[in-house]
């Protein structure tokens, strides 16, 4: 005597879209640590300047200081208290950063989901992307600073530039494949539009690989950043920014080397801990998983 099977329910679109990812994230005691880390170092540099004392007050009697009370990190060359320049550093470095990847995602996701909406002028589209995306973005961030002078505008355009193909080319790729699916053929069939079976029905389901792909993007932006501005094309003493600050310090890295090591630990922790999370979440982040439980018959539109 055969046993009752489930109930045969609809299935619920927005579960679908999401295909339980969030919990797999969650469950994975490496991605949550590493979360910990994320929250911890946003916390410190947004709050932490407001805690501290002004990062270009010089303290005379304790130049190059080794770790006090009164200096937990210790000083640099010119006396002045290196956790509130880190911290007060990592807001310009971490902020720049934040902004780049903004600005290259949205203008990526656009021409990646244009050039998936339309036939010969997308592929025309994505061979400009290609040919561009061909150009080394360090290299063409040097030249751009170069020719623009230092400053933290002309740094953001070098860093920005091109630096958006890379997101244009996975939306592209995303959004082809998500084209192809059933859920999407059962929106058309019940009269979606292009523009809602784009927003309501694809974009759920690419959000999650393209945040993913923002988490790698913005380590290699804030490597970026702090290296233009180690070798003089960026940010400008005595502003505090980390890749500055190591520019300066570096002399004295036998002598005092915390003046070096204490933003260069900034500049590795915030990369790192960036590019590991956002590899863990491309893993659990396919759209083709998310997309396996919705049925046709259950397209809201």
């Amino acid at each position: 005597m055969s046993r009752p099977g489930p109930p045969c329910g609809p299935v619920d679109g927005r579960r679908g879209r999401t295909g339980g990812a969030p919990g797999r994230w969650g469950r994975s005691r490496g991605t949550g640590a590493v979360l910990v880390v994320v929250v911890v170092v946003v916390a410190v540099v947004v709050a932490g300047p407001w805690l501290l004392p002004d990062p270009d007050r010089a303290d005379f009697a304790a130049l190059l200081a080794g770790p006090s009370p009164a200096h937990p990190l210790g000083t640099d060359q010119l006396g002045r208290d290196l956790l509130a320049r880190t911290l007060h550093g990592g807001r310009v470095t971490v902020g720049l950063s934040l902004l780049a990847v903004a600005l290259t995602a949205a203008a990526g996701i656009a021409v990646g989901a244009l050039a998936a909406a339309t036939g010969a002028f997308g592929r025309v589209l994505m061979r400009v992307v290609d040919v561009l995306a061909a150009i080394p973005v360090v290299l063409f961030g040097l030249v751009a600073a170069v020719t623009l002078g230092p400053g933290g505008a002309s740094l953001l355009v070098a860093v920005t530039a091109i630096a958006w193909t890379p997101f244009a080319r996975q939306t592209h790729l995303l959004a082809l494949a998500e084209r192809e699916r059933d859920y999407v053929t059962a929106a058309v069939a019940l009269g979606a539009g292009p523009v809602r079976v784009l927003l309501r029905h694809v974009g759920p389901n690419l959000a999650p690989p393209l945040l993913a792909h923002a988490c790698v993007r913005f380590a290699g932006t804030l490597l970026t950043i702090s290296g233009l501005s180690f070798l003089g094309l960026g940010i400008q003493p005595p502003t505090a920014e980390w890749g500055a600050m190591v520019a300066e310090g570096r002399q004295y890295l036998f002598s005092a080397p915390q003046v070096v090591l204490v933003p260069s630990a900034a500049v590795v922790l915030t990369a790192a801990t960036a590019l590991v999370w956002g590899r863990r979440r491309e893993r659990g982040a396919a759209p083709g998983e998310s997309t396996r439980a919705v049925r046709p018959g259950t397209v809201q539109t």
